[in-house]
């Protein structure tokens, strides 16, 4: 078949659909989209009854203390501790409960002298309500002395409250923004390196066997470079799509993750647009590095400095983002190409990057692939035939 009987799309197709078949099928895909859906399940798991265990506490009442149930439990809610009571018949059985783990605290004694156990110890917001409601009985009994209302008393007190403005509001979902938009950053960082050599590697493999040279004859040199760069792209979002769904649904059918399903779908959609660009920039530019050498063993040599432009400002944002969300660095080097694309997806499922910078981003983005794809045709269509010792770039460039 000649080049020329090959219309340029189903040259660009054949290729594509060629690495995504022979990708897809092969055991490392599918032992290692498993692997990763085994981890991100088990660190929603662990998140889960992390959180279960951190936010909840049982606490069992016997005696006289079983009176004070509900008003321990309404003490502890205005503290933002959940805590659930549980009658217990005396404190032989309240004790070897705390032991086994039954239960977390038991409350004993008359309601003016409490006496509380716990296995290690008592938390704080639950030692405050405790705290809050051994006062309030002796107020109490001080006021009925008194000849006062107890009741009375407490309502005006209640009543008694001021009011609060805030010039910047905290988000109340900023926790799980930050948690979504670290899964977001890993997640692309991963697919942009692992996959990024995947391209590299497969034009060296093809380069090494002579494979290439027959794929040549059917093909241009161009047409295999955007074949092998969307093939290999759709392997990446075929996977990432797999384990970014078994782990969202995880999350948001545990509790873990409640934002809007519209935020949510927002950040999906973002990360995917972010995907095919951030892919694009590394892949082409892996594919360009794979083209200049003829052994495997040389890959690491040329596509080093490309695996430290993306290991940056994933570095950054992980260590910068959950403590200065709003961090200038992070700010430019989200419209920075290919930084961007690892940067800017974070920054913007947290809500710290405004609609125009996104946008801004997203065109100098696609504006940097636009050359990379010239540069690369370039270099790779006259680098990808020649063996032996490294090309370097600008006799690549050079070559006619």
């Amino acid at each position: 078949m000649s080049k020329g009987s090959v219309s340029v799309s189903r040259g660009v197709w054949l290729v594509a659909k060629r690495e995504l078949n022979t990708r897809v099928r092969s055991k490392a895909f599918v032992i290692g989209t498993a692997a990763i859906i085994v981890v991100i399940a088990a660190y929603v798991g662990v998140m889960f009854f992390v959180g279960q265990s951190m936010s909840q506490t049982t606490v069992g009442m016997t005696g006289q203390a079983s009176v004070l149930a509900e008003p321990l439990k309404a003490s502890a809610k205005a503290l933002g501790e959940d805590v659930t009571t549980t009658t217990v018949p005396d404190v032989a059985t309240g004790e070897r409960q705390v032991t086994e783990g039954e239960i977390d605290v038991l409350v004993s004694g008359a309601t003016d002298k409490l006496q509380v156990l716990v296995k290690k110890d008592l938390g704080n917001q639950v030692r405050a309500a405790l705290d809050g409601l051994v006062r309030q009985q002796a107020l109490d009994a001080e006021l009925a002395e008194a000849g006062l209302d107890p009741n009375a008393v407490r309502t005006a007190v209640a009543e008694a409250r001021f009011e609060v403005r805030t010039i910047e509001p905290e988000d109340p979902e900023r926790g799980e923004r930050l948690g979504v938009a670290m899964g977001v950053t890993f997640l692309l960082y991963g697919s942009l390196l692992m996959f990024g050599m995947a391209v590299a590697q497969g034009v060296v493999e093809e380069k090494s066997s002579r494979v290439i040279e027959l794929l040549l004859s059917s093909v241009r040199p161009w047409q295999l470079l955007a074949g092998k760069v969307l093939g290999i792209g759709l392997v990446g979002l075929l996977q990432m799509g797999i384990v970014a769904g078994v782990g969202l649904t995880a999350a948001i059918q545990l509790g873990v993750l409640t934002l809007p399903q519209g935020a949510v779908l927002v950040t999906v959609l973002s990360a995917v647009v972010w995907y095919f660009l951030g892919f694009f920039l590394y892949a082409v530019m892996f594919a360009m590095a794979g083209s200049l050498v003829s052994r495997q063993e040389d890959i690491n040599s040329v596509v080093q400095p490309l695996m430290f432009s993306a290991i940056i400002p994933f570095v950054l944002t992980f260590i910068t983002i959950p403590r200065d969300p709003e961090s200038k660095l992070l700010e430019v080097l989200s419209f920075i190409p290919p930084f961007s694309p690892i940067v800017m997806p974070a920054r913007a499922a947290l809500g710290v990057a405004p609609a125009w910078q996104v946008i801004v981003s997203v065109v100098l983005a696609v504006a940097a692939l636009a050359g990379l794809i010239w540069l690369a045709g370039r270099v790779f269509g006259n680098a990808v035939l020649r063996t032996g010792s490294r090309v370097k770039l600008r006799d690549a460039l050079r070559s006619t």
